[in-house]
C-alpha cells in the first residue's frame, strides 16, 4: 500500500474542501463519511441492525436511513452512540482499507472527522490537521447544514478538543482565509509528499 496521508479537522473545519482538493491533484481521497453511508445503503445488514435497534423512525419512506433523525437520537444518548459506534466502526474499517488497497495515485489521503479518535490513525503514515477556531467552526456548520447551536456544540463535544488535535498532527493548515488560501496551502504540503512518495518507493 502507498503511503496514507490523515486529514482530520472538526466539524465546519473546511476538511471536505480539502479532501476536494486533493482529488483535483489526481490524489485518491478514501472519505470515512462516505464509506459509513455505503455500509448503512439499503440491503445492508448494518441497516437492518440500526431499523431493528432505533426502531423504523429511522428509516425513511424509501427504506434508506434518515441520518438526520439518527444524529439526534445518538448524540442526546451516549450509550446509544456506543452502540452504532461498535456496529459500525469495524464495517467502515474494512471499507477503508479496501479503498486504500486499490488506490493508484503517489500517495493516498484517508479523510475522517474522527481519525484521532479511532483506530484508523494507524492506517496513516502522517497526519494533516485543517484547523479554525471554534467560533469560526460553529458559525460554518451552522450556515452549511442548517443545525441548531445546540446540536453542533454537541458534535463538537463529542470530537477531540481543538488543542489535543493540535498537539497530534504532524500538518496543520490554518482554514481562517478564503478557499484560495487553503488551495495554496495543499499545493504546498502536496509538492512534499510527491517528493516523500517517490522516496518511499526506491
Amino acid at each position: 500500500m502507498n503511503r496514507v496521508l490523515g486529514l482530520t479537522g472538526g466539524i465546519g473545519s473546511g476538511k471536505s474542501a480539502a479532501g476536494e482538493r486533493f482529488s483535483a491533484l489526481g490524489i485518491t481521497v478514501v472519505d470515512a463519511d462516505q464509506m459509513a453511508r455505503v455500509v448503512v445503503e439499503p440491503g445492508k445488514p448494518a441497516l437492518d441492525a440500526i431499523a431493528g435497534h432505533f426502531g423504523s423512525e429511522v428509516l425513511q419512506a424509501d427504506g434508506s436511513l434518515d441520518r438526520a433523525r439518527l444524529r439526534q437520537l445518538v448524540f442526546a444518548d451516549p450509550a446509544q452512540r456506543q452502540w452504532l459506534e461498535k456496529l459500525t466502526h469495524p464495517l467502515i474499517g474494512e471499507e477503508i482499507r479496501l479503498r486504500l488497497q486499490r488506490s493508484e495515485s503517489a500517495y493516498s489521503v484517508l479523510a475522517s472527522p474522527l481519525l484521532m479518535e479511532t483506530n484508523q490513525r494507524g492506517l496513516c503514515d502522517e497526519l494533516l490537521l485543517i484547523d479554525v477556531p471554534e467560533e469560526l467552526q460553529l458559525a460554518r456548520a451552522a450556515r452549511r447544514d442548517d443545525n441548531d447551536e445546540a446540536q453542533i456544540r454537541r458534535i463538537m463535544a463529542a470530537q477531540m478538543s481543538r488543542a489535543e488535535r493540535r498537539s497530534r498532527a504532524d500538518h496543520i493548515i490554518d482554514n481562517s482565509g478564503t478557499l484560495e488560501q487553503l488551495h495554496s496551502a495543499i499545493d504546498a504540503l502536496h509538492t512534499q509528499l510527491l517528493v516523500r512518495a517517490a522516496l518511499h518507493r526506491q
